[in-house]
C-alpha cells in the first residue's frame, strides 16, 4: 500500500495512490509504504530517484547499521515500533529514507517510511495532524512527531501494565490463594513482564533515533527543543519501567510462595496422617506374625480386640495433632 501526506492549510492530508500518474500529481512531504509490491517500488523509484534498500527491514540492532548519511544526503533511520495486541505483542520495524541537503534529487524534503504491517503510533499522528492546524510544517516534523508518538504510545501501554497489575496485586494478597488462581496470576505476570520489556527495549531505540536526529545538525532550532523534550519524556518512562519490573518480581516471588504454601499443606497433610497410622500398623504388625503361642488369637474377643486397638491408637495421634492446630 502507497500513500502520500500533503499539507494543506497546515493540516495533514492523506491519499492512496494507485499509479505512477496520481503519484506525479501530488507534492507530498511523507510517503508511506507499509508492505510495498515491486509495482509502488518502481513508482517511488522513477518520480522521486530513490531506490528503496531491500535490506531496508532487516533486523540489525548495531547502531552503525539503523543510524546513518549516505553520500548523496540521504539520512537513515531504522526504528521499532510497539503494537499492544494482547494476543501478540510485538515491535514492527520502520525504515525512514530523508533527504533534506541534495537540492539534485526530487526526494528533497520529503520522507519515506517503510514497514511491513500498520502500525498504531501512525494512525495516531495522522489523527492528531488533522486535528491540529499547525502540528507538522515539515517533513522533519513528521518524523519527530511519530517518535514523539511513539513515546506517548509507550506510557499509555505502562499505565495499562499499571491498572492490571493493581488487579494482580489484590487477587494474589487478598487472601487464601489457589493453585489455579496462582497460576491465572502467574500467566498475567508473565505477559505484563514480557510487554515491559518490549516497552523498555523500545524506548532505549527511540532514544537512540532521537539523539541521532539531533547530531545530524537537520533540525531547526524549535525541533532540536522538540527532540529534547521527546527525550526528556523517554527518561521519564525508564523509571517507570524500573518500578513496573520491582512490582512483577515481587508479585512473582508473592505468587510462587503461595503456591509453596499450598504445597506444603498438602505435603503436612500426608506426613501426618502417615504418623497417626504408624501405631496400627504396627499393632496389625505384631498381630499378623505367625507364631504359634500369641494368647489372644485363640479368644473369640481377640479379633476385635485388635481391630479396636487399631482404631483407638490411631485417632488419639489425630486428636493430638488437631489440638496442637497441625491438621489446619
Amino acid at each position: 500500500m502507497l500513500n502520500v501526506f500533503t499539507l494543506a492549510n497546515g493540516r495533514l492530508f492523506q491519499e492512496e495512490i494507485e499509479s505512477l500518474e496520481e503519484l506525479a500529481r501530488f507534492k507530498p512531504i511523507w510517503v508511506d509504504l507499509e508492505d510495498p509490491t515491486p509495482e509502488e517500488r518502481r513508482w517511488v523509484k522513477q518520480h522521486f530517484g530513490l531506490s528503496i534498500p531491500e535490506d531496508a527491514m532487516d533486523e540489525d540492532i548495531e547502531e552503525s547499521a539503523r543510524f546513518f548519511e549516505e553520500d548523496n544526503g540521504e539520512l537513515h533511520v531504522r526504528s521499532d515500533f510497539l503494537i499492544d495486541d494482547p494476543d501478540n505483542p510485538r515491535a514492527v520495524r520502520v525504515a525512514f529514507i530523508l533527504n533534506e541537503n541534495n537540492d539534485l534529487l526530487k526526494s528533497r524534503g520529503v520522507l519515506f517510511s517503510i514497514h511491513d504491517e500498520d502500525v498504531p503510533v501512525f494512525r495516531l499522528l495522522r489523527m492528531r495532524a488533522r486535528r491540529m492546524p499547525g502540528l507538522i510544517e515539515d517533513a522533519k516534523d513528521v518524523l519527530l512527531m511519530l517518535f514523539d508518538a511513539d513515546a506517548e504510545y509507550c506510557a499509555d501501554t505502562l499505565e495499562d501494565i499499571y491498572d492490571d497489575l493493581e488487579k494482580v496485586s489484590r487477587q494474589v494478597l487478598a487472601g487464601e490463594v489457589t493453585d489455579n488462581k496462582a497460576g491465572e496470576a502467574l500467566a498475567a505476570i508473565a505477559r505484563h513482564e514480557d510487554m515491559s520489556g518490549r516497552i523498555r527495549r523500545n524506548v532505549m531505540d527511540t532514544r537512540r533515533a532521537v539523539s541521532f536526529m539531533m547530531r545530524s545538525r537537520l533540525l531547526s532550532a524549535e525541533q532540536f527543543e522538540d527532540a529534547r523534550q521527546i527525550l526528556r519524556d523517554l527518561d521519564s518512562l525508564d523509571g517507570h519501567t524500573a518500578f513496573l519490573f520491582d512490582k512483577i518480581n515481587f508479585l512473582m516471588d508473592a505468587t510462587v510462595g503461595f503456591i509453596n504454601i499450598n504445597q506444603n499443606k498438602i505435603i503436612k497433610i500426608f506426613s501426618v496422617a502417615s504418623v497417626a497410622l504408624l501405631p496400627p500398623t504396627l499393632i496389625a504388625s505384631v498381630y499378623g506374625m505367625n507364631f504359634q503361642h500369641m494368647p489372644e488369637l485363640a479368644q473369640e474377643w481377640g479379633y476385635p480386640y485388635a481391630l479396636a486397638l487399631m482404631v483407638l491408637s490411631a485417632v488419639g495421634p489425630m486428636l493430638y495433632f488437631r489440638k496442637r492446630g497441625w491438621l489446619k
